[in-house]
Protein backbone atom coordinates (compact mmCIF):
# COMPACT_ATOMS: atom_id res chain seq x y z
CA UNK A 1 0.00 0.00 0.00
CA UNK A 2 3.22 2.31 0.82
CA UNK A 3 4.80 1.59 -2.40
CA UNK A 4 1.36 2.17 -4.46
CA UNK A 5 0.99 5.60 -2.72
CA UNK A 6 4.19 6.37 -3.63
CA UNK A 7 3.59 5.77 -6.87
CA UNK A 8 0.28 7.64 -7.10
CA UNK A 9 2.29 11.64 -6.19
CA UNK A 10 4.73 10.27 -9.41
CA UNK A 11 1.32 10.62 -11.29
CA UNK A 12 0.66 13.17 -13.94
CA UNK A 13 -0.59 16.28 -12.22
CA UNK A 14 -2.62 17.66 -15.56
CA UNK A 15 -4.75 14.47 -15.36
CA UNK A 16 -5.72 14.78 -11.50
CA UNK A 17 -6.47 18.21 -11.77
CA UNK A 18 -8.33 17.62 -14.78
CA UNK A 19 -10.37 14.84 -12.83
CA UNK A 20 -10.69 16.99 -10.33
CA UNK A 21 -12.03 20.31 -12.36
CA UNK A 22 -14.42 17.90 -14.39
CA UNK A 23 -15.99 15.97 -11.36
CA UNK A 24 -17.36 19.34 -10.03
CA UNK A 25 -18.68 20.29 -13.95
CA UNK A 26 -19.94 17.22 -13.98
CA UNK A 27 -22.06 17.36 -10.69
CA UNK A 28 -23.29 21.22 -11.70
CA UNK A 29 -24.23 19.97 -14.99
CA UNK A 30 -25.89 17.06 -13.40
CA UNK A 31 -27.96 19.41 -10.96
CA UNK A 32 -28.57 21.82 -14.00
CA UNK A 33 -30.13 19.01 -16.15
CA UNK A 34 -32.01 17.48 -13.43
CA UNK A 35 -33.66 21.38 -13.27
CA UNK A 36 -33.87 22.27 -16.82
CA UNK A 37 -34.04 19.14 -18.59
CA UNK A 38 -32.09 20.86 -21.03
CA UNK A 39 -30.52 18.08 -24.00
CA UNK A 40 -27.49 20.18 -24.29
CA UNK A 41 -26.61 20.11 -20.39
CA UNK A 42 -27.09 16.25 -20.63
CA UNK A 43 -24.43 15.49 -23.25
CA UNK A 44 -22.77 18.38 -21.50
CA UNK A 45 -23.33 16.29 -18.17
CA UNK A 46 -21.91 13.05 -20.11
CA UNK A 47 -18.51 14.54 -21.78
CA UNK A 48 -17.98 15.62 -18.26
CA UNK A 49 -18.67 12.80 -16.17
CA UNK A 50 -16.59 10.38 -19.67
CA UNK A 51 -13.55 12.97 -18.70
CA UNK A 52 -13.72 12.17 -15.00
CA UNK A 53 -13.67 8.32 -15.23
CA UNK A 54 -11.10 8.60 -18.18
CA UNK A 55 -8.88 11.59 -16.56
CA UNK A 56 -8.49 9.13 -13.30
CA UNK A 57 -7.77 6.07 -15.19
CA UNK A 58 -4.76 8.69 -16.81
CA UNK A 59 -3.28 9.76 -13.48
CA UNK A 60 -3.54 5.90 -12.33
CA UNK A 61 -1.71 4.49 -15.06
CA UNK A 62 0.83 7.40 -15.25
CA UNK A 63 1.48 6.63 -12.10
CA UNK A 64 1.56 2.82 -11.89
CA UNK A 65 4.28 3.12 -15.05
CA UNK A 66 6.75 4.19 -13.23
CA UNK A 67 6.86 1.25 -11.04
CA UNK A 68 10.20 -0.32 -10.81
CA UNK A 69 10.98 -3.63 -13.18
CA UNK A 70 10.66 -6.61 -11.47
CA UNK A 71 12.31 -10.33 -12.15
CA UNK A 72 8.40 -11.25 -13.97
CA UNK A 73 8.35 -7.33 -16.06
CA UNK A 74 12.16 -6.77 -16.37
CA UNK A 75 11.59 -4.47 -18.85
CA UNK A 76 9.33 -2.45 -16.35
CA UNK A 77 6.00 -0.95 -16.81
CA UNK A 78 6.17 1.91 -19.17
CA UNK A 79 3.61 0.52 -21.98
CA UNK A 80 0.99 0.30 -18.64
CA UNK A 81 0.35 4.38 -19.39
CA UNK A 82 -0.54 3.36 -22.53
CA UNK A 83 -2.68 -0.01 -22.11
CA UNK A 84 -4.83 2.27 -19.65
CA UNK A 85 -5.47 4.73 -21.81
CA UNK A 86 -6.98 2.29 -24.39
CA UNK A 87 -9.16 0.73 -21.26
CA UNK A 88 -10.28 4.26 -20.37
CA UNK A 89 -11.54 5.28 -24.08
CA UNK A 90 -13.62 2.53 -24.06
CA UNK A 91 -15.69 4.85 -21.50
CA UNK A 92 -15.51 7.72 -23.49
CA UNK A 93 -17.03 5.47 -26.46
CA UNK A 94 -20.03 4.63 -24.56
CA UNK A 95 -21.07 7.60 -23.19
CA UNK A 96 -20.40 9.77 -26.87
CA UNK A 97 -23.15 7.27 -27.87
CA UNK A 98 -25.15 7.88 -25.21
CA UNK A 99 -24.86 11.39 -25.92
CA UNK A 100 -25.84 10.78 -29.77
CA UNK A 101 -28.74 8.96 -29.04
CA UNK A 102 -30.18 11.21 -26.94
CA UNK A 103 -29.52 14.51 -28.85
CA UNK A 104 -31.23 11.86 -32.22
CA UNK A 105 -34.24 11.70 -29.97
CA UNK A 106 -34.22 15.12 -29.37
CA UNK A 107 -34.69 15.87 -32.79
CA UNK A 108 -36.94 13.80 -33.98
CA UNK A 109 -38.67 14.76 -30.81
CA UNK A 110 -37.64 18.64 -29.83
CA UNK A 111 -39.00 20.02 -26.35
CA UNK A 112 -38.94 23.19 -24.93
CA UNK A 113 -36.46 23.01 -21.91
CA UNK A 114 -37.05 25.54 -19.56
CA UNK A 115 -34.55 27.35 -16.68
CA UNK A 116 -32.62 29.27 -19.32
CA UNK A 117 -30.71 31.30 -16.95
CA UNK A 118 -29.45 28.45 -14.96
CA UNK A 119 -28.55 26.22 -17.66
CA UNK A 120 -26.44 29.72 -19.38
CA UNK A 121 -25.04 30.43 -15.96
CA UNK A 122 -23.86 26.31 -15.83
CA UNK A 123 -22.09 26.06 -19.16
CA UNK A 124 -20.48 29.28 -18.84
CA UNK A 125 -19.14 28.20 -15.19
CA UNK A 126 -17.66 25.07 -16.92
CA UNK A 127 -16.65 26.76 -20.76
CA UNK A 128 -14.22 29.01 -17.30
CA UNK A 129 -13.36 25.86 -15.91
CA UNK A 130 -12.32 23.87 -18.81
CA UNK A 131 -10.47 26.40 -20.33
CA UNK A 132 -8.24 26.63 -16.77
CA UNK A 133 -7.51 23.01 -17.09
CA UNK A 134 -6.91 23.48 -20.79
CA UNK A 135 -4.31 26.19 -20.23
CA UNK A 136 -2.75 24.47 -17.16
CA UNK A 137 -2.22 21.20 -20.09
CA UNK A 138 -0.80 23.19 -22.28
CA UNK A 139 1.52 24.84 -19.41
CA UNK A 140 2.32 21.21 -19.04
CA UNK A 141 3.51 20.29 -22.52
CA UNK A 142 5.98 23.38 -22.58
CA UNK A 143 7.35 22.13 -18.99
CA UNK A 144 7.93 18.55 -20.37
CA UNK A 145 9.81 19.78 -23.21
CA UNK A 146 11.87 22.08 -21.66
CA UNK A 147 10.35 25.30 -23.52
CA UNK A 148 10.00 28.84 -22.25
CA UNK A 149 6.53 30.34 -22.70
CA UNK A 150 4.12 33.09 -21.61
CA UNK A 151 0.92 34.53 -22.72
CA UNK A 152 -0.47 33.75 -26.46
CA UNK A 153 2.85 31.80 -27.24
CA UNK A 154 1.86 28.68 -23.90
CA UNK A 155 -1.20 28.37 -26.75
CA UNK A 156 0.85 28.16 -30.15
CA UNK A 157 3.88 26.44 -28.58
CA UNK A 158 1.47 23.57 -27.43
CA UNK A 159 -0.42 22.95 -30.43
CA UNK A 160 2.65 22.76 -32.37
CA UNK A 161 4.49 20.08 -29.76
CA UNK A 162 1.63 18.27 -29.47
CA UNK A 163 2.90 14.93 -30.66
CA UNK A 164 6.05 15.28 -28.64
CA UNK A 165 3.91 15.94 -25.24
CA UNK A 166 3.58 12.61 -22.94
CA UNK A 167 0.68 10.08 -23.38
CA UNK A 168 -1.26 11.29 -20.41
CA UNK A 169 -0.62 14.92 -21.11
CA UNK A 170 -1.99 14.89 -24.73
CA UNK A 171 -4.93 13.22 -24.01
CA UNK A 172 -6.39 15.86 -21.07
CA UNK A 173 -5.11 18.61 -23.65
CA UNK A 174 -7.76 16.56 -26.54
CA UNK A 175 -10.04 16.21 -24.17
CA UNK A 176 -10.72 19.62 -22.71
CA UNK A 177 -10.08 21.27 -25.95
CA UNK A 178 -12.74 19.30 -26.79
CA UNK A 179 -14.82 20.00 -23.67
CA UNK A 180 -14.34 23.83 -24.01
CA UNK A 181 -15.65 23.29 -27.28
CA UNK A 182 -18.53 21.37 -26.68
CA UNK A 183 -19.48 23.52 -23.83
CA UNK A 184 -19.51 26.54 -25.94
CA UNK A 185 -21.50 24.56 -28.41
CA UNK A 186 -23.91 24.58 -25.85
CA UNK A 187 -24.58 27.94 -25.02
CA UNK A 188 -25.44 28.76 -28.17
CA UNK A 189 -27.65 25.71 -28.59
CA UNK A 190 -29.37 26.82 -25.78
CA UNK A 191 -29.32 30.68 -26.48
CA UNK A 192 -31.31 29.42 -29.79
CA UNK A 193 -33.76 26.97 -28.86
CA UNK A 194 -34.95 29.60 -25.84
CA UNK A 195 -34.94 33.00 -28.82
CA UNK A 196 -36.23 31.13 -31.61
CA UNK A 197 -38.50 28.06 -32.54
CA UNK A 198 -35.84 26.28 -33.21
CA UNK A 199 -36.34 23.75 -30.32
CA UNK A 200 -34.25 20.95 -32.31
CA UNK A 201 -30.74 22.97 -31.86
CA UNK A 202 -30.22 21.25 -28.32
CA UNK A 203 -30.19 17.95 -30.09
CA UNK A 204 -28.24 19.06 -32.61
CA UNK A 205 -25.50 20.50 -30.68
CA UNK A 206 -25.72 16.88 -28.23
CA UNK A 207 -24.78 15.00 -31.54
CA UNK A 208 -21.89 17.25 -32.69
CA UNK A 209 -20.78 16.92 -29.13
CA UNK A 210 -21.00 12.95 -29.00
CA UNK A 211 -19.22 12.95 -32.36
CA UNK A 212 -16.34 15.52 -30.69
CA UNK A 213 -15.64 13.03 -28.35
CA UNK A 214 -15.80 10.00 -30.62
CA UNK A 215 -12.95 11.78 -32.56
CA UNK A 216 -10.80 11.98 -29.74
CA UNK A 217 -11.75 8.20 -28.76
CA UNK A 218 -10.21 7.07 -32.50
CA UNK A 219 -7.55 9.97 -31.81
CA UNK A 220 -6.50 8.36 -28.68
CA UNK A 221 -7.11 4.66 -29.84
CA UNK A 222 -4.33 4.94 -32.61
CA UNK A 223 -1.83 6.81 -30.54
CA UNK A 224 -1.91 4.31 -28.09
CA UNK A 225 -1.89 0.94 -29.65
CA UNK A 226 1.03 2.39 -31.50
CA UNK A 227 2.72 2.98 -27.92
CA UNK A 228 1.63 -0.66 -26.81
CA UNK A 229 2.79 -2.26 -29.91
CA UNK A 230 5.92 -0.54 -29.43
CA UNK A 231 6.86 2.90 -31.13
CA UNK A 232 9.71 4.14 -32.48
CA UNK A 233 10.61 7.95 -31.75
CA UNK A 234 12.75 8.80 -35.43
CA UNK A 235 13.01 12.91 -34.06
CA UNK A 236 15.19 10.86 -30.94
CA UNK A 237 17.06 8.82 -33.07
CA UNK A 238 18.06 12.08 -35.33
CA UNK A 239 19.20 13.93 -32.38
CA UNK A 240 21.30 10.73 -30.66
CA UNK A 241 22.31 9.28 -33.73
CA UNK A 242 24.01 12.91 -34.66
CA UNK A 243 25.36 12.87 -31.47
CA UNK A 244 27.04 9.09 -31.58
CA UNK A 245 28.62 10.75 -35.22
CA UNK A 246 30.18 13.50 -33.48
CA UNK A 247 32.16 11.60 -31.25
CA UNK A 248 35.42 11.30 -32.66
CA UNK A 249 36.43 7.30 -31.51
CA UNK A 250 33.17 6.66 -33.01
CA UNK A 251 34.02 5.34 -37.44
CA UNK A 252 29.86 4.31 -37.77
CA UNK A 253 26.49 3.40 -36.31
CA UNK A 254 25.45 -0.34 -37.39
CA UNK A 255 21.79 0.05 -35.71
CA UNK A 256 20.05 2.50 -33.74
CA UNK A 257 16.62 2.45 -32.35
CA UNK A 258 14.61 4.82 -29.68
CA UNK A 259 11.57 2.58 -28.41
CA UNK A 260 8.25 4.41 -26.23
CA UNK A 261 7.83 2.79 -23.23
CA UNK A 262 5.14 4.41 -21.96
CA UNK A 263 6.38 8.17 -21.17
CA UNK A 264 10.11 6.84 -21.44
CA UNK A 265 12.50 6.11 -24.44
CA UNK A 266 14.62 2.93 -24.61
CA UNK A 267 17.58 3.41 -26.50
CA UNK A 268 19.43 0.29 -28.35
CA UNK A 269 22.63 1.47 -30.39
CA UNK A 270 25.36 -0.72 -32.29
CA UNK A 271 28.33 1.24 -33.34
CA UNK A 272 32.05 0.27 -35.19
CA UNK A 273 35.03 1.59 -33.54
CA UNK A 274 38.99 1.36 -34.45
CA UNK A 275 39.51 -2.51 -34.18
CA UNK A 276 42.99 -1.30 -32.79
CA UNK A 277 41.77 -0.35 -29.61
CA UNK A 278 42.20 -1.78 -26.50
CA UNK A 279 39.11 -3.55 -24.68
CA UNK A 280 39.96 -1.11 -21.99
CA UNK A 281 39.93 2.04 -24.45
CA UNK A 282 36.69 0.52 -26.22
CA UNK A 283 35.08 0.48 -22.82
CA UNK A 284 35.50 4.10 -22.18
CA UNK A 285 34.35 5.08 -25.33
CA UNK A 286 31.00 3.23 -24.37
CA UNK A 287 30.46 4.51 -20.88
CA UNK A 288 30.94 8.24 -22.40
CA UNK A 289 28.24 7.63 -25.14
CA UNK A 290 25.96 6.06 -22.70
CA UNK A 291 26.43 8.88 -20.11
CA UNK A 292 25.62 11.24 -22.74
CA UNK A 293 22.75 9.69 -24.15
CA UNK A 294 21.31 9.40 -20.50
CA UNK A 295 21.34 12.90 -20.32
CA UNK A 296 18.77 13.10 -23.02
CA UNK A 297 15.88 14.45 -21.76
CA UNK A 298 13.36 11.03 -21.41
CA UNK A 299 16.14 8.42 -22.08
CA UNK A 300 15.60 5.65 -18.86
CA UNK A 301 17.78 3.05 -20.53
CA UNK A 302 20.43 2.58 -22.62
CA UNK A 303 22.03 -0.31 -24.63
CA UNK A 304 25.21 0.29 -26.67
CA UNK A 305 27.08 -2.70 -28.49
CA UNK A 306 30.26 -2.28 -29.86
CA UNK A 307 31.61 -3.96 -33.50
CA UNK A 308 34.95 -3.09 -35.56
CA UNK A 309 35.04 -1.19 -38.17
CA UNK A 310 33.98 -3.13 -41.84
CA UNK A 311 34.66 0.28 -43.97
CA UNK A 312 30.96 0.27 -44.88
CA UNK A 313 28.97 3.34 -44.21
CA UNK A 314 25.74 2.69 -42.93
CA UNK A 315 24.60 5.93 -41.61
CA UNK A 316 23.59 8.54 -44.13
CA UNK A 317 24.65 12.22 -42.44
CA UNK A 318 23.66 13.61 -46.12
CA UNK A 319 20.18 12.63 -45.04
CA UNK A 320 20.59 13.36 -41.70
CA UNK A 321 18.76 10.85 -41.07
CA UNK A 322 19.69 6.55 -39.82
CA UNK A 323 19.39 5.19 -43.03
CA UNK A 324 21.26 1.86 -43.83
CA UNK A 325 23.05 1.25 -46.79
CA UNK A 326 22.83 -1.77 -48.60
CA UNK A 327 25.98 -3.80 -47.66
CA UNK A 328 27.20 -5.30 -50.80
Amino acid sequence: MKEFLLLLKKGNKSALLAAIVNTIIAILKGIGFALTGSVALFAEMMHSAADTANQLFVFTGSALSKKSPTDRFPNGFGRLVNLVLLGAVLIVGIMAYETIVEGIHHIIKPTHPSGFIISLVILGISVLLESFVLYKAMKEISHELGINSSGFGVVTQAISNLGKAKPATRLVFLEDAVATLGGLLAMIAVIVAHYSPFHEAEGIASVIIGILMFIVVGKVFLDNAAGVIGEADEEMEIKIGEMVMNDPDVKDIQALTVLKEGEDLHVELEIELDPNLTVAEADDIKDRLEEKIMNEKGVTDVIIELDEDDGIQNWSEEKNEPELVEKK
